[in-house]
């Protein structure tokens, strides 16, 4: 079982909180559903802990009350178009959405980040030119391609 943590990210659903999760944990390495706690008589669980990609987190499927919201999302760092577009395309299935710069919500109304190594390489580059080509690149895109940023860095 993973070492317990102080500090957990908690997500909430309205429904549907343990399929989230199973999808989440599905996606990423190093990923586990540690705890889940179903109320007597309860159709699904209230309350799960889990485990991203050795990132501790709960769900709560805690009603109405509440929505997800872009101004909070999860950053994975990909190494390579393969693992992007991997991650890209699970997250973005069944009514998921693509946004712009490598943002997208899923099919819960999480918001996610799906960033390449490549890109934050490129676009903090100490030479103010080429990582600026590499940002521009990056603003007319919704998926990252690596290799259209690489191309707007090197000029």
């Amino acid at each position: 079982m993973p070492k317990q943590s102080k500090v957990r990210t908690c997500l909430w659903f309205e429904t549907g909180g343990k399929e989230a999760v199973e999808l989440y944990v599905s996606l990423l390495p190093d990923s586990i559903i540690e705890n889940e706690y179903t109320p007597p008589g309860g159709a699904e669980p209230l309350h799960l802990e889990f485990t991203l990609a050795g990132a501790p987190y709960q769900a709560i499927n805690g009603g109405p009350h509440f929505k997800h919201s872009p101004a909070a999302s999860i950053s994975v760092m990909t190494e390579d178009q393969t693992e992007t577009d991997k991650l890209w395309s699970a997250l973005i299935a069944d009514g998921g959405e693509e946004s712009q710069c490598g943002w997208l919500v899923d099919r819960f109304g999480l918001s996610w980040q799906i960033v390449p190594k490549a890109l934050m390489t490129a676009v903090t580059a100490k030479d103010e030119a080429t990582a600026e080509r590499a940002r521009q690149a990056m603003y007319k895109m919704r998926k990252i391609d690596i290799a259209a940023i690489e191309k707007a860095f090197n000029g």
